[in-house]
């Protein structure tokens, strides 16, 4: 996150942040991108378990803003996307639910990005110690996911309510798609779960198919999701998911986990 202060710990009004529902991912855009993982600031998104050499000291020797003694997090890299994640519903919901992990939404839409910012900010001031393992960067997903996250660095991947490009010749902006999918594989661990979900049926179904198809990746048994207390954050965290809930309409969800490649030749085998 920038380095900006929300020191009333007041919420930011949506109405100040108007932006287009959607964005064109394969336009070029300009916003700074890591050169790789090894280059993610995590001191400028996560300043209360990573204090940067910069942060000037108090007289009582303290960091500013920053805790003296941070508690250490469990998990010292990041290991949740939010791919799209909105006004941040969703990372604000996970951010207490898992406390000692650290999660990132990626947005493309440059106002929406500063709204999450400032959001995240004041939740901050308000819950002291809390909501300091979340934060979000304006990038493109379907372009820079290798550049933020390494070989098997994330446990989940979040794609809530994307945008469904319904013209055929757009399907290639889906952010779920079969070479799109290779990427998310790379940077899930064995075990790691994709979690989507839309209120287009079509696109559901679209989802579902890549998801299927692509040979390192297995459905969620019914069972594991019942137990898994992010699956209920799928409709009723997000903005989008309220509004759909609010109209009485569908909602279409695919979860799979990234499996190994040897599991993958037992199954090839027991078929």
């Amino acid at each position: 996150m920038e380095d900006q202060k929300n020191n009333s710990g007041r919420l930011p009004r949506k109405r100040f942040y108007r932006a287009r529902a959607h964005s064109n991912p394969l336009s070029d855009s300009h916003f700074p991108v890591p050169l790789t993982p090894s280059h993610v600031d995590y001191s400028l998104h996560y300043p209360y378990f990573f204090p940067s050499e910069q942060d000037t000291a108090d007289d009582n020797g303290d960091v500013a803003g920053v805790s003296k003694a941070p508690i250490p997090i469990c998990n010292s890299k990041i290991r949740f996307v939010d791919v799209g994640c909105g006004f941040g519903g969703l990372l604000v919901s996970l951010a207490t639910l898992f406390p000692d992990t650290l999660m990132i939404g990626m947005e493309l839409r440059d106002k929406v990005t500063e709204y999450v910012k400032e959001r995240i900010l004041a939740l901050r001031v308000a819950n002291p110690g809390q909501y300091q393992n979340i934060s979000v960067d304006r990038t493109n997903s379907m372009k820079y996911i290798p550049n933020y996250f390494s070989k098997g660095q994330l446990s989940k991947m979040f794609f809530l309510f994307p945008d469904p490009h319904f013209k055929e010749k757009n399907h290639r902006r889906r952010v779920i798609s079969p070479h799109l999918l290779d990427e998310y594989a790379y940077t899930l661990a064995v075990g790691g779960i994709i979690y989507t979900i839309t209120d287009v049926e079509e696109l559901g179904d679209w989802m579902r198919s890549c998801l299927e198809g692509h040979p390192l990746f297995e459905a969620v048994v019914e069972e594991d999701l019942e137990k898994d207390p992010v699956v209920k954050l799928l409709t009723s965290a997000t903005e989008e998911g309220q509004k759909v809930a609010r109209n009485g309409g569908l909602t279409y969800r695919a979860v799979y986990k990234r499996i190994a490649p040897q599991a993958v030749d037992k199954i090839a085998k027991s078929n």
